[in-house]
């Protein structure tokens, strides 16, 4: 049985932080690979046009070409419709029986889970792996929301990762992106000449 991680997202684009999470799952949990699912159409995204799953796998591919333990998964992009997490996590205990898997989220997500579609399946499907940082404005610290969902969903295996996260995300980005505003202490080389080379990120009304 192969321990594998899955760090799903829009990758739009993809960037440091991710990277950083995946190698910490893979070294704390000794995970044997981890497979990097760019998301086919994620509901949560329908106020913006997401750019197309060839540009954002083709930057997901660069990013990780480093690394013999990641990979490229296109489980999501492959499905049609709307594409959550829970229906995932099924379809990959169906597909792959013989691997157990660690979902890999940062720790916005810990705290917003509840609010994910069908959130007792998710929790009772994979292990969670979440990145340990505190939010000040939250009601609770990271570990007591762990305890928390824990307590509530009583199949939940949740643990923590003990890193710093990155703090941008892939909107900040793509708004410096269009600005004209240099990115390359946040993303690969690579993927900032694939971005810049495909002319991404330039349509400021796509925000």
């Amino acid at each position: 049985m192969a321990k594998i991680g899955i760090m799903g997202g829009t990758f739009d684009p993809i960037h440091n932080g991710h990277l950083l999470l995946g190698r910490q799952a893979y070294e704390e949990y000794g995970l044997d690979q981890v497979w990097y699912m760019p998301s086919g159409t994620p509901p949560h995204k329908r106020d913006r046009q997401v750019t197309g799953a060839g540009d954002r796998c083709a930057m997901v591919a660069l990013a990780i070409r480093d690394y013999p333990y990641f990979r490229l998964s296109d489980f999501e992009i492959r499905r049609e419709g709307n594409t959550y997490t829970a229906q995932t996590l099924q379809l990959l205990a169906d597909q792959y029986p013989q691997h157990r898997f660690y979902f890999i989220i940062g720790a916005d997500s810990l705290y917003q889970i509840e609010t994910w579609y069908h959130p007792e399946q998710v929790l009772g499907r994979t292990v969670i792996l979440a990145a340990c940082r505190e939010y000040p404005q939250a009601s609770r610290t990271i570990e007591e929301q762990r305890v928390y969902l824990m307590a509530r969903y009583r199949k939940a295996d949740i643990r923590l990762l003990h890193c710093e996260e990155v703090d941008i995300s892939s909107g900040e980005l793509r708004r410096m992106h269009a600005r004209g505003t240099g990115i390359c202490k946040y993303v690969p080389k690579a993927v900032e000449a694939y971005i810049e080379e495909h002319h991404l990120y330039q349509d400021k009304t796509k925000e």
